[in-house]
């Protein structure tokens, strides 16, 4: 029971990376007065949660009614984070789109924070498997959600205390961790694709023999 908890909330904390995502919070909320960051935090987190409670109760049955395999899903959100982790790796500091963006807070909160960086496609896809219905009991699937609530309060945790990182670690710190992190993004996202491939090939080579017997 332990280990299952264990695994779990390593895959969350993987997916939805608080540390990672210390360094968007400080490019997005810099020069900002901290009452205002601190509501920026507590709505990404919100959006977040909301974001992440859809999936994990609806999101298995949506993709089911729409006769979309797990394996696509984790196909698609994996590129997606290989995408976002790209722009992490080789985008610029502050680009003009983003300083215009910081200006409105309530956007803000919305992209990137709580979507792609906190509530990312590889943390959606985490999920919709954790609570699988085929595989795990509603208690497991309360458990999961439990766990993932708590990292979500654990990042909170670290957007209010952004202002003691930044100086802990200055602006080129806060780059360098921001690419360093992109970098295991993706080597993340790589993962995920290829084991969505190959749980599609798998899947349908077994179809095929079930048809042919």
């Amino acid at each position: 029971m332990f280990d299952s908890l264990l695994v779990q909330f390593v895959v969350l904390w993987a997916v939805i990376d608080p540390i990672g995502s210390v360094p968007v919070f400080l490019a997005k909320t810099a020069g900002l007065k901290p009452q205002i960051s601190r509501k920026i935090a507590r709505k990404a987190i919100i959006i977040s949660a909301c974001i992440l409670l859809f999936f994990l109760l609806l999101g298995q049955i949506l993709l089911e009614l729409m006769q979309i395999p797990l394996s696509a899903f984790q196909i698609a959100g994996g590129l997606v984070l290989l995408i976002f982790a790209f722009t992490m790796i080789f985008g610029d500091g502050k680009p003009e789109a983003e300083i215009k963006m910081a200006s409105n807070w309530d956007e803000l909160a919305v992209y990137p924070l709580a979507v792609p960086s906190i509530a990312s496609p590889g943390a959606m896809m985490a999920v919709v498997l954790l609570t699988d219905n085929h595989r795990f009991h509603i208690i497991d699937q309360f458990v999961t959600a439990v766990i993932m609530l708590s990292i979500l309060l654990i990042t909170l945790g670290f957007f209010y205390a952004a202002g003691f990182i930044q100086k802990l670690i200055g602006r080129m710190g806060a780059s360098v961790i921001s690419r360093i992190m992109g970098l295991i993004l993706s080597a993340v996202a790589v993962n995920n694709i290829l084991d969505g491939i190959y749980d599609f090939f798998i899947n349908n080579v077994n179809n095929v023999g079930k048809g042919i017997l």
